[in-house]
């Protein structure tokens, strides 16, 4: 029997499957959790919920601590670093066993580690990496190597163009992701731009990762350089349908190529339709399992194995890095799909029954 993509991407992980305990205790001075002994509570603070991605994350935390008999408590923030402070001091407040923070800055987020260490309790990174701090673990997906299937996925689908005429849409800068996304995007662009196969038209940020903010610059790109446009490079697939919604506007959706990542339901729903080429498709499940899992490792004192290790500008932390997959309107079946992270009728419910493809 086939694996399905979740599974194909376990098996390969399976090395990776966590040590960092005693080491993460002594690093950071942290002591098993009163409650260790009894049901262990974990901490978890979220940026927002505003985005289905960070809906079905919270939903996977529930659903796995429920699985593991871990009572969890969960904050989020609404993209408000302040809020985001105070959830933490609420969950410390709460004698948590362990915290583990997606940061909206994660710059910002430095001092709740500390605080958390203050406390004796072991934080870990999830998602996004928090800058100039000691936690304990980064828990994520491979943010740089997303950034270069990205790129890849962009440049297959202008193929044969000369020059491709691009435009940039990056994320927030108060995410350390943005940066690592750009970083692997330039490993693969950098040498084509160098040549003059790629033209960069236009390129900025886009803050909070606000569709409506990626949908500006997409106007600004559309006002200064019209149609004379063949893809668009979006840091997420918020930002691509905002870019997508300015390309409609202008009569261009389906014509320019638009990648971005998340494999949000929109997005494959948008793939499926024609009018976004690629997203990378991160199994929520491989980083919420690796995070929960670590994290009651650390209350219960057992070692972890982390294999990676990620520079944060204060050191170097111990990550756990799960892979990803692209997704393009060839493989939607045989990924989000065939895993039942979205459902074959929620993909394709605006494609015409006789343009979908067979049902599995």
């Amino acid at each position: 029997m086939r694996m399905s993509a979740v599974g194909r991407l376990a098996a390969a992980s399976f090395a990776l499957s966590l040590l960092v305990g005693a080491a993460l205790s002594r690093r950071s001075g942290t002591a098993a959790s009163p409650r260790s002994s009894a049901r262990p509570l974990i901490g978890l603070s979220l940026d927002t919920l505003k985005e289905e991605r960070w809906q079905r994350d919270r939903d996977a935390f529930q659903k796995r601590a429920d699985e593991l008999g871990v009572d969890l408590l969960i904050q989020a923030a609404n993209s408000d670093d302040t809020r985001q402070m105070q959830d933490v001091q609420a969950l410390i407040s709460r004698r948590v066993g362990a915290l583990i923070i997606a940061p909206h800055n994660g710059a910002a987020m430095a001092r709740a580690v500390s605080l958390a260490h203050e406390a004796g309790i072991p934080v870990i990174s999830y998602d996004r990496l928090i800058t100039g701090a000691d936690e304990d673990l980064y828990v994520s997906f491979d943010t740089v190597r997303i950034g270069r299937m990205q790129a890849a996925a962009l440049l297959d689908a202008l193929k044969g163009r000369r020059p491709m005429r691009i435009v940039r849409i990056q994320g927030a800068k108060t995410d350390n992701n943005s940066f690592l996304l750009k970083q692997g995007q330039d490993e693969v662009l950098a040498p084509l731009i160098a040549d003059g196969r790629v033209r960069v038209l236009h390129e900025d940020w886009a803050e909070d990762w606000k569709p409506e903010n990626a949908k500006k610059i997409m106007n600004a790109a559309l006002t200064e350089h019209g149609h004379a446009i063949d893809g668009v490079l979006c840091a997420n697939d918020g930002t691509a349908g905002g870019a997508i919604q300015a390309l409609t506007e202008e009569g261009l959706a389906g014509k320019v190529a638009v990648v971005g990542q998340d494999a949000e339901l929109v997005a494959c729903q948008r793939i499926a339709a024609g009018t976004q080429t690629a997203t990378i498709y991160k199994p929520t499940r491989l980083e919420v399992d690796a995070a929960l899992d670590a994290a009651l490792k650390m209350i219960r004192g057992r070692p972890l194995i982390a294999l990676a290790q990620t520079d944060n500008g204060a050191g170097r932390i111990p990550s756990v890095l799960r892979d990803t997959i692209a997704v393009t309107r060839a493989n939607l079946l045989d990924t989000v799909v065939k895993d039942g992270y979205h459902s074959y009728d929620e993909v394709y419910q605006g494609v015409p029954a006789a343009a979908r493809p067979r049902r599995p």
